[in-house]
């Protein structure tokens, strides 16, 4: 009998996480939604959320998905009035990983079609340290914005730093921690912490050049159909397709 019950709490347990799973996260037509600036058509936030607050100040655009475990947050805690504007700003056809870290106080701006893997951690903000007398926890944290260039990937476990500006369709290679300043468009980041270790010039092309991989430009979808297999990769599907997501 014992056996039996634990069998059937189980299978009810793992039946309502399931449920809870597919219904319980935010979309852009449910009641959560409506405390965002900003909550764009087929966009979600998966279930279940680590933490959420500060709604008000944080957009989000059109056919972004946001994973599970997800902390989100605008301010030094819930019920902050953090004034006119909105303190996250996050773009249209974007992928964030499940497990990771958004935490602005002044300005986090993410672009359109940005992906990230999982675990990544970005923040406007760190702790100072100046003076030598208070615990560095004590102590007022410094702000400084941070802005991600459209088309840029994020790879798991990086951590972007406040102060960080990333051109368009960068690349941060995992486990990077990206330090404070520019980077130009189409870098790739890498390292501890993160450097430039691969740049695109127009007339020169990639340096140092890329190794042929034989990867092709996408994968193939039921709605996209499979790769011609004529040796050539297929041409990326045109913007408003079923395989790519609508400009913003």
């Amino acid at each position: 009998m014992g056996a039996r019950v634990s069998r059937l709490l189980s299978w009810i347990i793992r039946s309502v996480w399931s449920f809870a799973r597919s219904n319980a996260e935010i979309r852009a037509d449910s009641k959560a939604s409506r405390r965002f600036a900003r909550f764009g058509v087929g966009s979600a936030i998966a279930f279940p959320t680590a933490t959420l607050y500060g709604e008000p100040w944080i957009e989000i655009g059109v056919h972004t998905v946001l994973g599970a475990d997800m902390t989100l947050a605008a301010g030094m805690g819930p019920d902050y009035d953090l004034g006119e504007g909105t303190v996250v700003r996050i773009g249209s056809g974007c992928a964030i990983g499940r497990g990771s870290h958004i935490v602005a106080h002044k300005s986090v701006d993410i672009g359109d079609h940005v992906y990230t893997g999982p675990y990544v951690y970005i923040t406007d903000q760190n702790h100072s340290y100046t003076n030598t007398d208070i615990p560095v926890g004590l102590q007022w944290p410094v702000d400084d914005p941070v802005s991600i260039g459209d088309g840029t990937w994020v790879g798991a476990n990086a951590v972007i730093l406040p102060g960080v500006h990333l051109g368009r369709n960068c690349v941060v290679a995992a486990g990077t921690v990206v330090r404070p300043g520019r980077y130009p468009d189409h870098s790739v980041i890498a390292g501890v912490p993160g450097k430039v270790v691969r740049e695109y010039d127009p007339e020169l092309g990639w340096e140092p050049p890329m190794r042929e991989t034989g990867t092709p430009t996408r994968v193939p979808t039921p709605a996209a159909g499979p790769t011609p297999d004529h040796g050539l990769p297929a041409e990326p599907p045109e913007p408003g397709s079923s395989t790519r997501f609508p400009p913003a």
